[in-house]
C-alpha cells in the first residue's frame, strides 16, 4: 500500500507542476505587444515588448 500511495504521489505532483506550466505559458502569450509606456518615481519609461 505505501508504495502505490508513493507513486500516486509523484504522478499528482507531475500533472500540477504541467498544469501549472500550461497557465504560465499561456498567460504569458496572452500579454499584448507593442510598448508598454510606465510612469513612476525614476521618470518616464518607456519599453519595447
Amino acid at each position: 500500500m505505501n508504495r502505490t500511495n508513493g507513486l500516486y504521489l509523484v504522478i499528482g505532483a507531475l500533472v500540477v507542476v504541467v498544469i501549472g506550466l500550461g497557465a504560465y505559458v499561456y498567460h504569458e502569450k496572452q500579454k499584448p505587444e507593442g510598448v508598454e509606456l510606465s510612469i513612476g518615481k525614476d521618470g518616464l519609461a518607456i519599453e519595447k515588448k
